[in-house]
């Protein structure tokens, strides 16, 4: 079920929000968060209900080795059950996520002929497994202090954020599910959600949908592109991506806020970060916060001096690149953000030893430029179906392929174009207007991306989010902050009308694939 479709706007949330709040009210809030629990557990089933039963067992099995960590007096007790909870975690995960993976790739290294398996991805799986290892190890850190069945069932299956996130954290959630000022309805927490919901709903319908056909565009054609076919198709991509998952991440709060709960914040303007370090703590943060939490640390960090360090990183932005798909080009991926951040940080140790004035206007604008560029360089192996397409779209983006516009746009520059030409810059025919649309809609997404307060900035008088401060806030979070009014209850009355006008396409969001 998605958020973005009449069945879920308009049958399945008015059903889950009223049962909720009616069975608080008359028979108390361990009943509404069965209903709740229950009802997020419908919504997974309408995708699929024959991996129902694997998320329940997921679930029991999660519950049942946490209980025994936690109750456990001997350390190696506790560090026997979190062992064998968390390798069945992973090993579900390579099955379903890796194992047709493992098989071609073995057929391509030693020739072998393993028939691959067809599996069907359970929708989620990677985030409610990497939940369930971060209750686990909270657990075995003392961190866990709540085992009601039922709120753990609700904080792993809670629908907002069961499908793409964000990772939770038990002790983030539990909390809030036994408070009992949770299970009541609030004038606030309805128009504070609704309106991040439909902002929200209209990042995804009004401008990531309407970027979808010139990404597609470019990584769908054979041929190899010009510089500017590259450029446009890549941008319109990182932007649909950037605007898809921002949707998301508004539309998954929204939600729980009507609820009167608060989600962690999971993105925060992150292309207009000065570094690949601030980059990942802006983008997709809860999984940030995991793979350094649990994954990073765990390895060494930076303890055992700077090669090691170098090597954490670069090992944990990998896992971090096949976490997001089985796929080699994941893989590579996550390998340049690992190397991102390997110059980052010896960049950084350099800049301050050398004493050099980062903190000018200038150098921090041409850091965000090439924190973006980078960020655009990767995207092209994460969204390529496979490794020559990547690179037949590189050498477009570095200019391989050559140079051409339009003929439509070279007829309109006058005594330019021969001079454009004599430059080395070509002119085809047709596609003229196309290419301006795509070049209109990068430029749209820019403007918005870099120029407007986000979300959280907008709502920042209303504490949008469980983690949120003023710490996320950009030069832009002055602007448009949100109060309730008239004029603002009309403005968004008609972003949502041409947000459900939009409807009648509903496209799955990208990150439901990982």
């Amino acid at each position: 079920m998605l958020f973005n479709s009449f069945g879920f706007l308009l049958v399945f949330f008015p059903i889950c929000v009223l049962g909720f709040f009616g069975l608080a009210r008359y028979f108390g809030h361990f009943s509404a968060a069965c209903w709740l629990a229950i009802a997020s557990i419908i919504f997974y089933g309408w995708w699929d209900y024959r991996y129902v039963p694997l998320l329940l067992a997921s679930i029991a099995a999660n519950y049942y080795c946490g209980f025994h960590i936690g109750r456990a007096e001997r350390n190696s007790a506790k560090k026997f059950w979190l062992v064998i909870a968390v390798i069945s975690n992973l090993a579900l995960l390579a099955y379903y996520k890796y194992a047709d993976f493992f098989l071609l790739s073995m057929n391509g290294l030693v020739g072998s002929e393993f028939q691959p398996l067809n599996i069907v991805l359970p929708i989620g799986i990677s985030f409610f497994t990497f939940t369930q290892i971060a209750f686990l190890v909270d657990t075995y850190q003392g961190k866990v202090r709540e085992y009601r069945f039922v709120h753990y069932v609700l904080f792993v299956t809670y629908f907002p954020h069961l499908i793409a996130g964000p990772v939770l954290h038990h002790k983030e959630m539990m909390p809030q599910f036994a408070d009992m000022a949770t299970y009541k309805a609030m004038a606030e927490n309805f128009a504070v959600g609704l309106t991040i919901f439909f902002i929200g709903l209209a990042k995804k319908v009004l401008i990531a949908d309407n970027l979808s056909p010139y990404a597609n565009g470019l990584f769908d054609a054979p041929e190899s592109p010009s510089f500017f076919i590259a450029w446009g198709g890549v941008l319109a991509y990182a932007f649909q991506l950037y605007f898809d998952f921002s949707g998301y991440s508004d539309m998954a709060i929204g939600l729980s806020r009507i609820f009167g709960i608060h989600l962690p914040l999971n993105f925060s303007s992150p292309y207009k970060a000065e570094n690949i370090s601030e980059f990942w703590r802006r983008w997709h943060m809860t999984l940030s916060r995991f793979l350094r939490d649990y994954l990073y640390v765990a390895l060494g960090g930076n303890r055992h001096g700077r090669i090691r360090r170098y090597i954490n990183l670069m090992l944990t932005m990998v896992l971090g690149g096949l976490w997001h798909g089985a796929g080699w080009n994941f893989a590579i991926w996550g390998g340049l953000h690992g190397a991102y951040l390997v110059i980052n940080h010896a960049w950084a140790a350099f800049a301050q030893k050398m004493r050099l004035p980062v903190g000018t206007r200038l150098w921090r604008a041409t850091a965000t430029l090439l924190t973006f560029l980078a960020v655009c360089l990767a995207w092209v192996f994460f969204r390529a179906a496979d490794l020559p397409t990547a690179l037949r779209i590189v050498d477009g983006l570095i200019g391989l392929q050559g140079i051409s516009l339009p003929d439509a746009i070279g007829n309109r520059l006058g005594q330019l174009a021969p001079l454009l030409e004599q430059a080395g810059i070509s002119f085809f025919l047709g596609g003229g207007s196309r290419f301006i649309e795509t070049w209109a809609w990068v430029g749209i997404a820019a403007l918005i991306a870099f120029a407007c307060p986000n979300t959280q900035e907008i709502m920042r008088h209303y504490r949008p989010a469980l983690d949120y401060s003023p710490t996320h806030n950009s030069s832009t979070s002055g602007r448009m902050a949100w109060y309730p009014s008239s004029r603002v209850g009309i403005a968004l009355g008609v972003l949502a009308a041409l947000s459900l006008l939009a409807l009648n396409r509903p496209s799955e969001f990208l990150y439901f694939q990982f």
